[in-house]
């Protein structure tokens, strides 16, 4: 049997690196904190569970939200404090140890979906369950506990990882595979090259994951605002993104819709000049919105030229409107240049009110 190759490279493993120093600088400072107010200033002797708690909280899940944040440190306390309760009920023991972990497994199960989420809440019972009770009280782990939920939070708040950055590097990505795509049509539309429209079609099929990326990172950004001071001023721009990132969805959903009818229509052998200017057009456009992610400037020149581009999506002007099969591609860009202009800042109805009468 050979074995599977393991793809290892240094400069992805760096750039990932890289990409975590802001929530690596994060969770250390937020861990240093739990623990010196746990032994510090309440005099813990080991206030593992502080620590803990405040790195599991914060984590390097794309998703920070304060809720997320505020969901798992409230699993993990409760998952601690359930298994404080019963140790000193129950004492320890084999029947004990199963009992606490059956109810830690099932309470966060039920806080939270996640796998992992729900053996951090073991783990921790476990260390509750096996350690050595601490001197000074029985729920003194559950104390540490909470400090370790509350300086996430906080850390959350006045420390943000810059999630508008990561916004804006996520909408960055979708944008690249949106004009590489709309490059690959061009360059099959001239050349009649059915293996570029195949590799387009193939590309553009694998677009879903970077717009939920897209979202997530901008449900965090926004979640973020709203507590922390230094992200409010953003919030205007946050907003111009989420209607940038709702157009740019619908219009990526659209381009495939495009790609697959170019796929089939170009197997008669036949060039098409004026559709591959017509997507160069787009994109042309479609690269002034990218540089839109954070300027309104752009995102108007954007919007200025898909009004040229859309005035021209009938079929009469090119001569082909008996010609259903050619037609086709025209009457499939009109929703896709209809999204392009709503990510620009345009209603939907003063957007298609631009749509030439066919």
């Amino acid at each position: 049997m050979r074995k599977p190759k393991i793809h290892w490279s240094l400069k992805e493993s760096i750039q990932r690196v890289i990409e975590s120093l802001a929530p690596i600088l994060q969770i250390t400072l937020a861990a240093v904190s739990a623990y010196s107010i746990a032994h510090f200033g309440l005099q813990h002797s080991i206030p593992l569970l502080s620590v803990t708690v405040s790195i599991t909280s914060l984590g390097f899940t794309r998703d920070a939200r304060p809720r997320r944040v505020l969901e798992t440190a409230a699993g993990m306390i409760l998952g601690i404090a359930l298994s404080e309760t019963l140790l000193n009920f129950f004492g320890q023991g084999i029947w004990q140890m199963a009992v606490v972990l059956l109810i830690s497994f099932s309470l966060a199960r039920f806080v939270n979906s996640s796998a992992a989420f729900a053996l951090t809440v073991g783990i921790q019972s476990m260390l509750v369950f096996l350690l050595p009770a601490p001197v000074g009280g029985v729920y003194m782990r559950s104390i540490d506990g909470l400090i370790g939920g509350c300086v996430a939070l906080l850390v959350t708040a006045l420390i943000p990882r810059n999630p508008r950055g990561m916004a804006i590097k996520d909408g960055d990505k979708l944008f690249d595979m949106f004009l590489a795509s709309l490059s690959s049509l061009r360059t099959a539309l001239l050349n009649v090259d059915i293996k570029v429209a195949d590799e387009a079609l193939s590309r553009v099929r694998r677009s879903q994951p970077l717009v939920d990326n897209w979202r997530m990172s901008l449900d965090t950004a926004i979640s973020i605002s709203r507590v922390s001071p230094f992200l409010r001023k953003h919030r205007e721009d946050l907003s111009d993104q989420v209607r940038l990132l709702r157009g740019m969805d619908l219009a990526m959903r659209n381009l495939r819709v495009v790609v697959r009818r170019i796929d089939f229509l170009l197997r008669d052998g036949q060039k098409r000049p004026y559709l591959a200017d017509l997507i160069e057009q787009i994109a042309e456009g479609s690269a002034l919105l990218a540089d839109g992610l954070e300027s309104g400037e752009k995102r108007d020149q954007a919007q200025q030229k898909f009004v040229e581009i859309i005035h021209q999506l009938d079929p009469k002007k090119f001569g082909i409107a008996d010609q259903l099969t050619e037609a086709s591609v025209l009457l499939l860009l009109r929703p896709m240049l209809v999204d392009l202009l709503c990510a620009s800042g345009m209603s939907e109805d003063d957007a298609r009110a631009e749509l030439p009468k066919i």
